[in-house]
């Protein structure tokens, strides 16, 4: 076998991994119906969770301009604000807050990650150009343009976590937002081919960011505005191709200081499966509860559960949960949990709370209720253990199962029955039951921060699925504008 010569200057021919991708963005036609569907359901989805963040002060004291004062005339619109800015800080914005109370979709395979985050990149560029061309007379972009990005962004990133652990080398998942953002992006600012290869490149380039922001002790509200920061950094990538700025074909694979050398342990991507619709037609939605998706129908077994120990909270000697392992190795969490970032990444306290008070809401992760002491009381009291077919069952692409069992045992020798769910309301599974959950989910986010005219408007136009594809989309963010 010959050796490569490391030494040689010869320009390397394009990594494959990144030519698939370049492919898929520019020359694959989406046909399927169910992708267009869900993606419809995931706009709106994802748009209540960005309104829904902006009840919290940590999260709208990030957004706005910059530096105070640079704002844009005719630029980005940010749901729910009056701010018009560059897309790239727009894309940080509608990222950030989509994210923020990790209520938005999920795909979970050897990797997770949240494929809507890549809607702040998206929503951000296409209104900025739907704009510059109305303002010279050239044709708007339409929703069906910002659902097919939105499909082909799933996908990405969604087909690159289905084999390949970021998390296991330490690295975090907004890597792949920032990857399938830049290659959508720059197609859409009319990037060719080789120019969605040279952005593809500088995306890998930029290496990875760390997991500490998510893990115990170190958990903190940067795991909330890290997909914004990905979704930004990828339409700035993007722009500077636009440019002309020049690519490297082997970002990947070169010998000693590519990715896959540097960051990958020298081990390249494995893949199951190549790039069409099925991510998005598969996605999860966190429509019931806003925690990290692990433990969601935790949540649901704890529900279930609360009517019958409610009243005897005091007299609980232990909660067995049972999980995938990979529950056991992000949100199993004991001690003390310092702010609510590190509360919404705690299966114990995720259990907890619906125990106690029947409920899991985003204010319930906030110090005030956090304070009360028989959640953490109940905390000590919980055993989380994997349960092999749970985990089985999760990484079967057939199934992509997310099981969690709870069970309560009392001090007087009696218990609760054992709750087992093996997938939560937003699983493709039982779409029909929560299809409904996701409408009054976009109701109840939305309407509340809109004017009554304009709500109407807006809940109209997304009731038709035709009608909306086929909107501008500066018509549509202008219904967003609060």
């Amino acid at each position: 076998m010959s050796q490569i010569d490391i030494r040689s200057a010869k320009r390397p021919d394009w990594d494959q991994e990144l030519v698939a991708i370049a492919d898929f963005v520019c020359n694959t036609e989406i046909n399927s119906d169910l992708a267009f569907e869900t993606a419809h359901y995931c706009l709106m989805d994802t748009l209540a969770c960005g309104f829904q963040a902006l009840d919290y002060p940590a999260c709208t004291k990030l957004l706005g301009p910059v530096v105070p004062g640079a704002t844009l005339a005719g630029g980005a619109r940010v749901p729910g604000t009056s701010y018009e800015l560059e897309p790239v800080m727009a894309a940080f914005d509608i990222g950030a807050m989509n994210r923020w109370l990790d209520f938005n979709d999920t795909w979970l395979a050897a990797e997770w990650g949240h494929p809507s985050d890549n809607l702040g990149g998206i929503l951000a560029v296409a209104d900025y150009l739907s704009r510059q061309n109305r303002a010279v007379g050239k044709a708007t972009l339409t929703m069906q343009d910002v659902l097919t990005a939105m499909i082909k962004a799933h996908e990405i990133q969604g087909v690159l976590a289905l084999e390949n652990s970021y998390n296991r080398v330490g690295l975090d998942h907004v890597l792949l937002v920032r990857v399938a953002s830049t290659a959508v992006v720059t197609r859409m600012l009319g990037g060719t081919r080789d120019q969605v290869l040279n952005a593809l490149s500088h995306a890998w380039l930029d290496g990875c960011s760390l997991r500490t922001y998510r893990h115990a002790p170190n958990t903190g509200s940067r795991k909330s505005w890290a997909a914004g920061d990905a979704t930004s950094r990828a339409v700035r990538l993007a722009l500077i191709v636009m440019t002309g700025e020049m690519g490297y074909p082997s970002a990947l694979s070169a010998k000693t200081w590519g990715y896959y050398d540097v960051l990958f342990k020298g081990k390249p991507f494995a893949f199951q499966r190549g790039y069409g619709s099925y991510v998005m037609e598969n996605v999860l939605f966190k429509i019931s509860y806003p925690a990290e998706f692990h433990s969601q129908t935790c949540v649901e077994a704890s529900m279930t559960l609360h009517p019958e120990v409610k009243d005897r909270i005091n007299d609980i000697e232990k909660v067995v949960i049972e999980t995938q392992e990979a529950g056991v190795r992000i949100i199993d969490k004991t001690g003390p949990l310092d702010n609510p970032a590190d509360r919404d990444h705690c299966i114990q306290y995720m259990s907890a709370v619906p125990l106690i008070y029947g409920r899991l809401t985003a204010a319930d992760y906030e110090d005030k209720v956090a304070n009360d002491p028989r959640i953490d009381a109940l905390r000590a009291k919980m055993e989380v253990r994997e349960n092999p077919q749970y985990t089985k069952d999760y990484f079967d692409p057939d199934k992509r199962y997310i099981g969690n069992a709870v069970q309560v045992f009392f001090k007087d020798g009696t218990s609760t029955e054992r709750v087992e769910v093996h997938f939560p309301i937003g699983h493709r599974e039982r779409r029909a039951e929560g299809i409904p959950v996701l409408k009054q989910k976009f109701v109840d986010s939305v309407s509340p921060k809109l004017a009554k005219g304009q709500w109407a408007k807006l809940n109209e136009l997304c009731a038709d699925r035709k009608r909306l594809a086929a909107t501008a989309v500066d018509d549509f963010m202008a219904l967003l504008v609060a």
